[in-house]
């Protein structure tokens, strides 16, 4: 008696609109059970059937038999990965060859040649994960690797099933045992309803090309991501389980660019200006500033008659929002230096700590608990921090200035830049971003976490006066280039320092202004200023979203971002 593992159908993969993302191709093992072979089998006839040498041949047949993974009984894979081809020319000859059979497998396959950082891949499962997961896996299985392949394993991979058969002493199936009593059918995974809108993320995929960087776009009113573009990207085909996946998997893993670096999550950047309507929020909820007050600025933060932190030309800042549209860094350092020193200038610890406790808040310091594997941190620096790295010194507010314009140790991932204009959007509170709304084999829903708002503690009067400057920002500020004249965007540039090159092009926004459907969040790396290059392609990807199209009136901005090459190439 035998007995035959069935593998089940790994579930699929669709996008909000029910285009099919990931599917299952047919792929075959070849297995043999070693002490059932018949030594007088045609073996120059089975190498042409399956297109290998008799020295190959030979060599999978040699197994260390002493080591305690293979048995002379016990079948193992003798050729993997075979084609449905090659399967359906071998199988007619099939029974000429006893002690050998076939083994159906599934393996991914994708319309779509985008979102491979997103979807992920599968490989084979190592030793390590064979013990850890004692029973669910055996040598041989396959095992998500990254994206939601690999954050949702449990639901997608399904559970085997099992065949028995009894053999001759010739190694031939002669029948089922005990009339199939002890056979067990494999049950398939569920297949995942996300909230990517795949039209959208191609569209982002096709911006940031030649580009190095990421775009993640958010529903506001839900938390529902539906796009999140990492730059440079790959073909998710190049993965997919073949005799060709080992080459690819290296010339990628070998890119200087680091195709496999998922730059959504796991990269880590200065937010740069666009943190400052952070700081603004913070300084309204703690009574330090006023909706209408004016900071003078002569080109730079002036302290002691000492100039500390430029400033470009711009008119005077006689408000919040006039601050934000001109992107005022003596106006920000001036207001968060107010807030760290709220208690006294010689306890600016305390004043750092009631600050550092709203960006807990905001989702910045800590993962916002995306359904998506390695989801960075970012960080602020704490006065902890600051004790222990001037522990010589009585450190001050003007030690650590570059907070207020976003510098410094402050460090945000995209898709925290992208939920900070989501909070923006819905004035106060965001939900936790999520990929997965719900699976089509069941009506249950997602996770309580995923349905509830989270306040960032400042009240919902204290956004108008932030969020008209985000509007003039755009209409008539530093991202100019992102307006259009009938969807009110309300966003923010930034230009984060970079002392290996080119500064990075920051932009985050939301749209419209008033019942917002899709908050953005851009960051290309060595690009200049926010407005060049970060605002155009955030508002392309709103136009994109919104009208379904980008206007004839607009290709002339389409078409110079996807002509822009960024990359400097060694």
């Amino acid at each position: 008696m035998d007995q035959h593992i069935l593998y089940p159908s790994r579930g699929l993969i669709y996008d909000r609109n029910g285009e099919l993302l990931v599917y299952n191709n047919p792929m075959y093992d070849l297995m043999v059970t070693y002490n059932q072979i018949d030594p007088k089998m045609d073996t120059i006839e089975f190498c042409k059937l399956l297109n290998i040498s008799k020295e190959d041949f030979k060599n999978r047949l040699k197994k260390n038999w002493r080591s305690g993974r293979y048995s002379k009984s016990v079948p193992f894979v003798f050729l993997s990965k075979i084609s449905a081809e090659t399967y359906a020319r071998f199988q007619e000859s099939l029974y000429k060859f006893p002690g050998f059979f076939v083994q159906l497998r599934n393996v991914r396959g994708y319309p779509f040649k985008n979102a491979a950082h997103l979807l992920g891949n599968i490989r084979e499962v190592n030793r390590n994960e064979i013990q850890k997961h004692e029973g669910t896996y055996a040598p041989g299985d396959y095992i998500g690797d990254s994206g939601l392949e690999l954050a949702y394993e449990n639901e997608l991979r399904g559970e085997k099933g099992s065949r028995f058969v009894l053999k001759d002493n010739m190694g031939r199936e002669v029948g089922p045992y005990k009339n199939r009593e002890k056979d067990t059918d494999p049950v398939s995974g569920k297949d995942l309803i996300t909230s990517i809108d795949i039209r959208l993320q191609s569209f982002g995929e096709e911006l940031m090309e030649n580009k190095i960087g990421s775009i993640v776009a958010i529903e506001p009113s839900t938390g529902q991501i539906l796009a999140m573009v990492s730059s440079p990207t790959y073909d998710p085909n190049l993965l997919t389980i073949n005799q060709n996946r080992g080459a690819n998997y290296v010339k990628l893993a070998r890119d200087s660019l680091k195709p496999f670096f998922d730059r959504s999550v796991m990269a880590q950047y200065p937010p740069g200006s666009l943190f400052k309507p952070v700081v603004a929020l913070i300084a309204l909820q703690e009574n330090v500033l006023a909706p209408n007050r004016g900071i003078s600025c002569s080109g730079a933060y002036y302290h002691l008659g000492m100039r500390l932190t430029g400033c470009h030309n711009h008119p005077y800042c006689y408000d919040i929002g006039s601050a934000i549209q001109h992107s005022c860094n003596a106006y920000f350092v001036t207001v968060f230096r107010e807030i760290v020193d709220k208690h006294g200038f010689f306890n600016p610890q305390q004043g750092l700590d009631i600050f550092n406790s709203y960006l807990d808040k905001f989702g910045i310091g800590h993962p916002l608990g995306l359904d998506f594997p390695r989801e960075q941190k970012g960080n602020y620096p704490s006065s902890a921090f600051y004790n222990k790295r001037f522990k010589a010194q009585k450190w001050n507010s003007i030690w650590i200035r570059s907070l207020a314009i976003g510098q410094g140790e402050m460090l945000m991932t995209n898709l925290q830049m992208a939920n900070l204009a989501a909070i923006m959007a819905n004035r106060g509170f965001y939900y936790t971003p999520h990929i997965v709304t719900g699976y089509i084999q069941e009506d249950g829903t997602i996770s309580e976490k995923y349905t509830q708002q989270n306040f960032v503690g400042i009240d919902q009067i204290h956004f108008e006066p932030v969020i008209d400057g985000l509007e003039k920002v755009v209409s008539a500020g530093t991202a100019r280039s992102a307006y259009m004249w009938d969807i009110p965007i309300c966003g923010k540039t930034g230009t984060a320092e970079n002392p290996h090159g080119e500064d990075h092009s920051i932009f985050f926004g939301f749209a419209p202004k008033d019942n917002p459907q899709i908050a953005v969040a851009v960051y290309v790396e060595n690009a200049g200023f926010g407005g060049t290059y970060a605002a155009p392609i955030a508002s392309l990807m709103i136009e994109k979203y919104l009208i379904g199209e980008v206007r004839p009136f607009r290709e002339y901005l389409l078409n110079r971002i996807k002509e822009s090459n960024l990359i400097e190439l060694p």
